[in-house]
């Protein structure tokens, strides 16, 4: 007799494979008559690569996009496409149904609009009711003309479903539409919504990547640090309810991130300084400091035309301005996260290392590794995490991604 694994549908072999924030969660995706439609292939595989259980509805105007057999092959579970014996809408999500998150995606004007005012004639907008009786969460991915979506009608509509609760994930405008959002912005808000909420209420401004100093109008004098850690703090702060903001040099563009760009360790101090200044003086300050950018320790005069490539140059260095210095002064209560690199020692001298930093600065926490062993510009690192008037420390080594799960869920835990 094969066994319940080899038994599986072959789609469900990918579950829990990128990551496992949805482990256990069971979502309904409700598909409508969008062009957009085609992309929901993509987005089922990756809601099952992030761990979760996903079943499809679709009304009939979806099915003459694509065929029920194609989100059958994607969830790995045959489609709902009407309402049979089963009372599939409350099986799923009536008062004792199983799924966790009713997500419409891709949402027509038409289909939101007839759940703003009640109307249950599809299999999607029958969901969408019954899901209003028990209180499980809705969230909607519109996709439509760009005209349509900025239609008083429409926006009133729209508006009326988020005084209810639903949360509506917005759109791209591009060429005159108003395109369904990417997947990662997709799968980033669902794991928002179904997560343990560990930094609910908490504002973190996080700084990331390398910074870059200008030495003519083409060079710059920089390091090999690619941001990745940063963007992964933030991103795992924001998954877990903080209102966050990263000042760095990139561009992640995740609705409901904020981000400020800076270049030089001048702006990115000044950026940060200002952030935490306005925010405290609008009494919505930020609870929790994470500095995890390769700040450049020096900076060399600007030359202002570029220099030539046929004679020698001596480049001079000095010193930059230290951030976390500064912020400590003038934000004596923030919660401060920094990190410590080192290179080509023991670990017990780079965890003493950072013991001294911590004590010198009054650090909260300090995530120290060694970058002569790896993590500059890599997926993944090694390193050691150290609290304030606490022994242990903790160690982890793995994907950038699940270091900055441990150390959100490090801060969320002495909060």
């Amino acid at each position: 007799m094969e066994s319940g694994e080899s038994r599986k549908h072959p789609t469900l072999r990918i579950k829990g494979k990128k990551r496992r924030s949805l482990c256990g969660k069971t979502i309904v995706l409700g598909v409508t008559g969008s062009i957009a439609a085609v992309k929901t292939v993509e987005l089922a595989r990756e809601l099952i690569r992030h761990g979760a259980d996903v079943y499809a509805v679709m009304s009939e105007a979806a099915r003459e996009i694509i065929h029920p057999y194609t989100l059958e092959y994607a969830t790995g579970h045959e489609v709902i496409t009407k309402l049979m014996g089963k009372i599939e809408h409350v099986e799923f999500l009536g008062m004792e149904g199983f799924a966790d998150l009713f997500l419409i995606a891709p949402c027509t004007a038409n289909t939101l609009s007839k759940i703003a005012c009640g109307i249950s004639d599809t299999t999607v907008t029958a969901f969408a009711t019954t899901a209003f009786g028990s209180d499980i969460p809705i969230m909607i991915v519109p996709a439509m003309h760009e005209t349509i979506y900025r239609s008083p009608l429409f926006q009133e509509n729209m508006m009326k479903l988020r005084e209810k609760g639903v949360e509506v994930i917005e759109p791209k405008f591009e060429e005159g539409l108003a395109k369904i959002a990417s997947i990662d912005d997709i799968i980033l808000r669902v794991e928002r919504k179904l997560s343990q909420n560990r930094l609910k209420d908490k504002r973190i401004l996080v700084t990331g990547g390398p910074t870059m100093e200008p030495i003519d109008p083409i060079r710059v004098l920089t390091n090999r640090s690619s941001g990745k850690t940063g963007v992964e703090i933030a991103k795992e702060a924001f998954i877990q309810g903080a209102d966050v903001t990263l000042v760095h040099s990139g561009r992640i563009g995740f609705d409901g991130i904020k981000e400020i760009y800076v270049e030089t360790a001048d702006e990115m101090i000044e950026a940060c300084i200002e952030e935490l200044r306005s925010a405290s003086e609008s009494g919505e300050r930020y609870d929790v400091f994470i500095s995890s950018a390769a700040i450049s320790d020096f900076r060399v005069d600007f030359h202002s035309e570029k220099l030539g490539s046929e004679v020698e140059h001596f480049l001079r260095l000095t010193p930059n301005r230290k951030l976390i210095e500064e912020v400590r002064r003038l934000f004596p209560e923030i919660f401060m996260v920094a990190f410590k690199a080192e290179t080509d020692v023991t670990v017990d001298e780079l965890i003493a290392r950072a013991r001294r930093k911590m004590d010198a600065l009054s650090l909260d926490v300090v995530v120290a590794n060694d970058v002569a062993k790896g993590g500059i510009g890599t997926e993944d690192n090694e390193v050691f995490i150290l609290l304030k008037d606490r022994d242990e420390v903790t160690h982890v080594k793995g994907l950038k991604r699940e270091i900055a799960e441990e150390l959100v869920k490090i801060i969320s835990d002495v909060l």
